[in-house]
């Protein structure tokens, strides 16, 4: 994909790895773009059923290149898109408006920016020394990277203060016991994929369904959820692989769905 992002695509998954390992993958302009363009390149594949979100090295992302930064490399775009984010809220609401479920894989470190990116995902599963901090007031900045309505549905809101207003570092434990990440795992890039491959094996039109309205369910009201609830079953409901999912469930063998 380009010397900041990698992509590989096998059995229907995309395993996608931040790939700047001698800086711990940290955000500069570059990344930024890179990650923002993995985001791009997945969102219309219709043979890609489940994302693997990983990090080369010792550390998913240590955070924004404080010293590209400063030497004035800031200057990423700031034009919003059509789902209202500009390049630097992209890099993590991307990959939870992508139509398929994303699951990360994080070990080392996920600071600040890096955090923010992680927390895009659908599902997080970190290696039990990760560290993890919400680390922009450290360097006298907000949170600015859509990390704020993603984490409102995951963490207490007295919790999520106290982790903003000190950025102080935090284990995998307690990131595990707010619910910043989903479970711990030895190897969770491998868990990553196991469970990846759990969902590539579903239907892909009743995932993706199921997804857009995990996604609206955060914001939407009662009714307008009820009438999405029926919307999205009419899109399946006695359709092919809805049909092929019932068939080889009957016939206990491995189902074979359309992309």
């Amino acid at each position: 994909m380009s010397d900041r992002v990698a992509i590989a695509i096998d059995g229907h998954i995309a395993d996608v790895r931040l790939d700047r390992p001698d800086k711990m993958n940290a955000i500069d302009p570059a990344m930024f773009e890179a990650i923002g363009g993995a985001i791009d390149s997945l969102a219309g594949r219709t043979d890609v059923r489940c994302v693997v979100l990983s990090g080369e090295g010792k550390a998913f992302c240590a955070g924004l290149d404080m010293a590209s930064m400063a030497a004035g490399g800031s200057g990423t775009p700031r034009e919003r898109n059509a789902q209202g984010s500009i390049l630097p809220q992209h890099v993590t609401w991307g990959w939870r408006q992508l139509p398929m479920p994303v699951i990360a894989a994080v070990h080392g470190a996920a600071f600040g920016g890096g955090f923010q990116i992680m927390s895009g995902a659908d599902v997080r599963l970190a290696a039990p020394r990760t560290r993890f901090a919400i680390r922009e007031t450290y360097w006298g900045l907000v949170p600015d990277m859509a990390g704020f309505p993603i984490w409102r549905g995951l963490v207490r809101d007295d919790v999520l203060r106290e982790l903003v207003y000190t950025a102080r570092e935090f284990d995998a434990e307690e990131a595990f016991h707010h619910g910043f990440v989903t479970r711990i795992a030895d190897d969770p890039h491998a868990a990553a994929m196991e469970l990846a491959r759990a969902i590539a094996a579903r239907s892909p039109h009743a995932i993706r369904g199921a997804k857009r309205l995990l996604n609206m369910a955060h914001d939407a009201d009662p009714r307008a959820m009820l009438e999405a609830e029926t919307e999205e079953q009419v899109k399946v409901i006695g359709k092919p692989n809805m049909m092929e999912a019932v068939a080889a469930n009957m016939e206990k063998r491995a189902p074979h769905f359309v992309d």
